[in-house]
């Protein structure tokens, strides 16, 4: 029987991050996962095919020069959905290479396979070929991702009816699109095939969406989506879906009727853990299978056993989830890692795209913190006349005893790049007289943080 410090189930962010830490602690690691390749969900289905899809689309279309030249502008006229697969498959072969090649100089050995506890210090791997491979560990991290919320009632086929999984398989760009959900994943593939110039409609059950957003971001967020003919049908609940020769139909239970030639399940998803045998080693998920841990060490009930990523729920980041792998590996083998940061950023890649990072207005307001905001308007920017960007902001929020950021929000071109600067502000404690007194490269979209700046400073008045 072999036998193993870390044994890594899933090769995702959180996996090849601790795996990858406690080979560089100097322990035996073996990382087991049941895809094909390596990488795991945020290779193969999530994070880097959704963001390929995106960058691939504005490319083609020539979204991000439509300010310029209208909205009938097109770097390409005939966008075919092999257009989209070429790019995809090549950043992805690109993508697992780098896994391999940062497993093979760290010397991490990586195996294909299902994982099945036995109890906390050994489990079988069923191969590829159905054998049983026995294993010991001394400490395990569960990393098995998440797979899309599928209920009974929606009619999947894979041919007019897809979660987000399957919709990275379409063979044709449909003529239209429904999409049910409006959280992240909803969002952005609502609004990348909008960019497309398909005609989208969003269906959410709730009354607003992204609601951990700040608010005036996802108001500003949805008058865009609307500007540009997308139907957000919201605060209705989906009665029944059916489908005919030609179409789908989804009935809402205000009896409206929304017609398409495809639907896009994407409310929610599952962790994945069937194959694991949690009830072995004394570990209970929840409802939608994820794993409660320990929020500071990545523990799980069972002490040796650790658990990161979107198996254990919010955030469900690739970024978040890198730094809990690491975390856990850390602590598994008594390193004490760093101090988390304050805060993190938060990045939804729809078109256009949205990172918040620190509190939102409402999240200040409810602390009963006295507060002023700053706005920059990107199109009062040089660097936004140069780019023909005529939408999107950046929102500063400034407590008024500190002076301190407290949260920086941007709606528009390069969020999700410009968003870091925020992020570096708030965690280290700086105040509003740091975008007043500094200079930023001109023209740039960043110039909006001294906008911003200068926007709350007038109101603030000085110290």
């Amino acid at each position: 029987m072999q036998s193993y410090d870390m044994l890594v189930i899933g090769s995702g962010p959180a996996g090849r991050r601790a795996a990858v830490q406690s080979a560089k602690l100097g322990k035996s690691v073996l990382v087991v996962d049941r895809g094909r390749r390596l990488g795991g969900v945020s290779v193969h289905t999530g994070t880097i095919p959704s963001k390929t899809l995106r960058e691939t689309v504005l490319n083609l279309s020539g979204w991000r020069e439509r300010g310029f030249y209208g909205r009938g502008y097109r770097v390409k006229k005939d966008i075919t959905a092999a257009d989209l697969m070429q790019r995809l498959h090549k950043t992805l072969d690109h993508e697992v290479e780098v896994l391999q090649h940062q497993f093979m100089r760290n010397m991490v050995q990586s195996d294909w396979g299902e994982v099945r506890f036995i109890d906390t210090h050994h489990a079988e791997i069923r191969t590829e070929d159905d054998e049983i491979v026995p294993v010991e560990f001394d400490k395990a991290l569960i990393a098995t991702g998440t797979h899309p919320y599928r209920p009974p009632h929606v009619p999947f086929d894979r041919t007019c009816v897809f979660d987000s999984d399957e919709i990275l398989e379409l063979e044709d760009l449909p003529r239209t699109m429904t999409v049910i959900g409006g959280g992240v994943i909803g969002v952005e593939y609502a609004t990348i095939f909008s960019a497309l110039d398909v005609p989208v409609t969003l269906i959410e059950a709730r009354d607003s969406i992204l609601n951990f957003v700040d608010t005036e971001i996802v108001e500003d967020f949805i008058h865009q989506m609307r500007d540009r003919g997308m139907v957000i049908r919201l605060g209705a609940q989906v009665k029944e879906i059916t489908k005919t020769d030609s179409a789908v139909i989804t009935e809402l239970t205000d009896g409206r009727k929304v017609r398409s030639e495809i639907l896009l399940f994407a409310a929610g998803r599952s962790g994945s853990i069937e194959s694991l045998n949690l009830q072995a080693i004394g570990i209970e998920p929840d409802k939608r299978g994820r794993i409660p841990v320990d929020g500071k060490t990545l523990q799980t009930a069972v002490e040796n056993i650790y658990a990161a990523g979107d198996v254990i729920g919010f955030p469900s980041l690739a970024s978040t989830s890198m730094e809990q792998g690491r975390v856990a590996a850390c602590h598994a083998f008594d390193m004490p890692p760093p101090p988390p940061p304050e805060t993190f950023p938060y990045g939804i890649y729809a078109v256009p795209e949205i990172s918040t990072v620190g509190q939102s207005e409402e999240e200040v307001r409810a602390a009963g913190i006295p507060y002023e905001c700053g706005i920059a308007r990107f199109r009062e920017t040089s660097r936004g006349h140069i780019m023909g960007v005529d939408t999107g902001f950046l929102k500063l929020i400034f407590a008024l005893d500190t002076r301190r950021l407290l949260g920086a929000h941007i709606v528009g071109e390069g969020a999700t790049e410009l968003i870091h600067i925020g992020q570096a502000v708030i965690n280290l404690h700086g105040t509003v007289d740091f975008f007043v007194e500094n200079t930023f490269n001109y023209p740039t979209l960043a110039e909006a943080y001294k906008v911003a700046g200068l926007d709350a400073w007038n109101r603030m008045g000085q110290p």
